[in-house]
């Protein structure tokens, strides 16, 4: 759905013509997009206002309304960044994310998320022992090690970004910049085992990649919980006829580089 025009023109951008990026519109040096939980928009619209300049990271600044408020007729706005997504730069990606969970560890629990009800959330509370799952048949084949494998860790939670290998843009000389942030409350092992796990799904990346970061706090129950928290996400979106040959075939390597990672600690 393209912004309408009062959307264009409360944010100070009318009469320019919405271009699609993909995942927001650009209008002039706006990026729009509709809210999705406005609890949530406004909670992160305020926090990444605040959060300091940092040499390690950049972030896409949210955009007030005339009114002060952080939407326009359920639309929120940022401002553009430059740079492009980089999967072959999972590395960089983790440091920017390690980066940004640092400079946000002093937030307290969003309550938002206890209301907030869509896949992920709900895959992310499966995965946390948190809500039952009774899914497709290809789900649960895929779970079964994992959850065998899953056991009970005592990690300090924080907010975190939890879909961070498409959300960090890289350009030439400047820090990488951290978009579209999805809120959990979360250990941070927990946010790069996503990352890791989406890497080894999704984008090709070698087992040596989960090797770097494996001095991470419980980094094997982290890529336990992560690829159950995809797992489910994806089947309660998609259902059963969303689980082809080749992404079945993707997620077993990873899965077998999980549950090696867990039989360790």
């Amino acid at each position: 759905m393209t912004p309408p025009v009062e959307v264009l023109e409360g944010f100070g951008v009318g009469g320019v013509r919405p271009v699609w990026l993909g995942g927001a519109w650009r209008a002039g040096s706006l990026a729009l997009k509709p809210v999705d939980f406005a609890p949530e928009s406004r909670w992160r619209s305020k926090v990444l206002a605040a959060v300091p300049e940092s040499p390690d990271f950049r972030l896409a600044r949210p955009v007030r309304a005339p009114d002060g408020t952080w939407s326009v007729r359920g639309w929120e706005a940022s401002r553009l960044v430059a740079g492009e997504p980089d999967v072959r730069r999972q590395d960089d990606v983790l440091r920017a994310g390690a980066a940004f969970h640092e400079a946000i560890a002093h937030l307290a629990r969003p309550a938002f998320l206890d209301r907030r009800d869509n896949p992920w959330s709900h895959g992310d509370r499966v995965a946390w022992q948190e809500a039952p799952f009774q899914g497709s048949p290809a789900a649960l084949e895929l779970l079964e090690p994992l959850v065998r494998a899953r056991r009970p860790v005592d990690l300090p939670c924080q907010a975190v970004h939890g879909d961070l290998p498409g959300n960090v843009l890289f350009a030439d000389g400047l820090p990488p910049a951290v978009i579209d942030w999805p809120v959990y409350w979360r250990p941070p092992s927990w946010a790069a085992a996503v990352a890791v796990a989406d890497a080894l799904c999704w984008y090709g990346a070698a087992p040596a990649l989960a090797a770097r970061w494996s001095h991470l706090p419980e980094w094997g129950q982290m890529l336990v919980r992560a690829l159950i928290y995809r797992i489910v996400t994806h089947d309660v979106a998609q259902g059963a006829a969303g689980w082809t040959a080749d992404q079945l075939a993707a997620h077993r390597p990873a899965i077998d580089v999980a549950v090696a990672y867990a039989g360790e600690s």
